[in-house]
């Protein structure tokens, strides 16, 4: 099965921790990679999981708050010392575009590569980006500043060839993207061999929903239904609820209930409060409602499957 891993950079919140970075997350599929913010300490981190910079092409950017962006500028800037020439493509709400243009007109000149950057309708639930083998959809989400968060989901393949029918029948392999493709086959006497004989069903796709600063939104579960891991800001523990409130955060009782309700595989929470020294309690308050959760750390790899 293809690659498709969740790398935590960083899980912790706005006020700054010895503990924890501030949110960043890698996606890597098939090999490329796809950054979800871009906090402080990003670029720290990045080097010890000993990422590679050039795969780097895409950045989704949740919202414009500072534990979301502080890392951008600098992580710009070491892409230019590094002699990066290939594109570099940013995509988030239209906030974020005048931090680029600082930083690009302030700190990034004469660099030999090009920053182009997507404004998103933090509104709506669209498509965002796509290639051969993947799409994003943004996510909305209800936070104190426009946001949004992303589905990552992988496109329906191709079925996989019954070698043993190829061969017992002779057919050439020439013809093997064809049936692929959904062609038969006719053998000399006139009998035809159905795609369906010649085939099995394709590998089964996997999404991954990344759902960042939100306050408690019951809706968003019918967006993301059915998906293979969720990331779901969990700030609060279910204790400081009003806090949640007041702020347009998530308590882990309701990250799992959106778990839940969407029928997810697995749930990760993180984006912890910095007031909290220990989030042992967010786990087993998740897990009453959603058992198959888990804390996320810095130095994390989580396999989508």
């Amino acid at each position: 099965m293809e690659t498709f891993n969740i790398h935590i950079l960083g899980c912790g919140s706005a006020k700054p921790s010895l503990r924890h970075n501030s949110s960043c997350q890698i996606v890597d599929i098939r090999g490329k990679l796809y950054m979800i913010d871009c906090g402080e300490g990003a670029q720290v981190e990045f080097t010890r999981q000993r990422l590679n910079m050039n795969r780097l092409g895409h950045i989704f950017i949740s919202h414009n708050h500072g534990d979301h962006v502080f890392g951008l500028p600098g992580f710009i800037s070491t892409m230019g010392l590094l002699g990066r020439t290939a594109e570099l493509h940013i995509h988030g709400p239209q906030q974020v575009e005048k931090l680029l243009q600082v930083t690009l007109e302030t700190y990034c000149q004469g660099m030999d590569y090009e920053v182009h950057f997507y404004p998103i309708d933090t509104t709506l639930h669209q498509l965002v980006y796509e290639d051969r083998s993947m799409e994003v959809w943004s996510l909305p989400l209800k936070h104190r500043v426009p946001c949004c968060g992303y589905l990552f989901r992988e496109k329906p393949g191709l079925p996989h060839i019954r070698r043993e029918i190829i061969d017992a029948y002779g057919i050439p392999t020439s013809q093997i993207n064809n049936i692929k493709a959904g062609a038969s086959w006719t053998l000399p006497d006139g009998t035809v061999i159905r795609h369906e004989q010649m085939t099995t069903p394709p590998t089964p796709t996997r999404s991954y929903a990344y759902c960042s600063d939100t306050a408690y939104l019951p809706e968003l579960s019918k967006m993301i239904r059915g998906c293979n891991l969720l990331y779901h800001e969990a700030t609060y523990p279910a204790a400081l609820e009003a806090l949640a409130d007041e702020y347009m955060h998530s308590t882990s009782q309701q990250a799992a209930r959106i778990a839940a309700d969407a029928q997810a595989g697995q749930l990760c929470i993180g984006h912890y409060s910095g007031r909290i020294e220990d989030e042992t309690a967010h786990l087993h308050e998740a897990q009453e409602i959603f058992p198959n959760t888990l804390l996320t750390r810095e130095g994390m790899v989580i396999k989508v499957k």
